[in-house]
């Protein structure tokens, strides 16, 4: 009995030991679990630069500000959702931001022709959905590769709502509800933006086609063995990539209130890439997260207005863009690294 005393006696602090172990390991969990995920630096890093903005103007969290972002941040958003997908299957569309500037004139057309507005919006996004689906076709059937593709493409729509605008600009002549709806404040801007963002991060983390498109991107070959539709796949990534640039387009027609043929261009374009990949979005493919993409937006978007309230040259900010997309892709690359020599050891 007295040796069990002392055994006993031994594992009691061993055990108490453990239960602490025990105790604190839930928030540890937690907290390496929220640290590990790609969206994580850059919700950190927003939250940071909204302090700082706020405490050098004074002005950053104001209402009027809040719009001023949503115009900078929101419809960069909703086509930096589509341009993950496509990138994640292993492709890159270069013709979002001249699909973002055709799909309001578009909607323009059918409106006067006297279709309601929603049809009309409608019937925009369709036509875009078509230039997404000539995209695709002529990247996968012919075995043209993405970026010839869709920057021949780039400039033919460039070209097309010139011509169909004369070069001038147009007024959406909706009513005042359908204009607050679609774009005409902040919460609508960014309430479409986010709910577009929860969506298709469901769609890409919970449902097949979601896991098909990781897959064809992350190992074409293995994708085809496995019985994989490939070109079915990212076709559709195409399309509705497409879909979602003429609809950011349309929300940022009811938000500016005005319809022009220079809208939009290469400027939204790389603005939509560099959110991506600031976002956590690899271009190599198969690894991206549309939720980080729209944190992403909102950065660049926070940094554009803040440097504007604090009267700093565009150039710098393009200056501090461009090494935030190098660091964020360093870091990117040395996390992916460090987690396969994790699963190797």
């Amino acid at each position: 009995m007295a040796n069990q005393s002392k055994v006993d006696s031994t594992h009691r602090p061993a055990e108490r030991s453990g239960d602490s172990t025990r105790r604190q390991a839930p928030w540890r969990r937690v907290l390496a679990t929220t640290l590990a995920r790609r969206e994580a630096s850059i919700v950190i890093a927003g939250i940071l630069l909204v302090i700082y903005f706020q405490s050098t103007t004074g002005y950053f969290l104001s209402w009027d500000n809040f719009g001023t972002l949503g115009q900078y941040a929101a419809a960069t958003a909703v086509l930096a959702a589509g341009e993950v997908l496509v990138l994640i299957s292993g492709e890159l569309d270069l013709s979002v931001g001249m699909v973002y500037a055709l799909a309001p004139f578009l909607m323009f057309f059918a409106h006067s022709a006297g279709v309601p507005i929603v049809l009309a919006i409608i019937l925009a996004l369709l036509g875009c959905g078509v230039v997404g689906l000539l995209n695709g076709l002529i990247t996968e059937l012919l075995h043209i590769h993405s970026f010839v593709t869709t920057m021949g493409m780039l400039f033919l729509l460039n070209g097309f709502t010139l011509t169909i605008s004369g070069g001038y600009p147009v007024q959406p002549h909706a009513g005042e509800f359908a204009t607050m709806i679609f774009g005409g404040s902040a919460i609508a801007q960014f309430g479409w933006a986010f709910a577009i963002a929860l969506v298709f991060q469901f769609i890409l983390t919970r449902t097949r086609w979601g896991l098909h498109t990781v897959a064809v991107g992350g190992n074409l070959n293995g994708a085809t063995e496995a019985g994989i539709k490939v070109t079915f796949v990212k076709v559709r990534n195409f399309v509705v990539c497409s879909m979602l640039a003429g609809f950011g387009g349309v929300l940022d027609s009811f938000q500016i209130g005005s319809i022009t043929p220079l809208a939009g261009g290469t400027q939204i374009m790389f603005m939509c890439i560099a959110s991506a990949v600031i976002g956590g979005t690899l271009l190599a493919g198969g690894v991206g997260t549309i939720i980080g993409a729209f944190f992403g937006a909102l950065v660049i978007g926070i940094l554009k207005d803040g440097f504007t309230l604090a009267g700093v040259s565009a150039y710098t900010f393009d200056m501090i863009l461009g090494g935030a997309i190098l660091f964020t892709m360093i870091v990117n690359v040395h996390i992916g690294r460090l987690k396969l020599f994790g699963k190797k050891s």
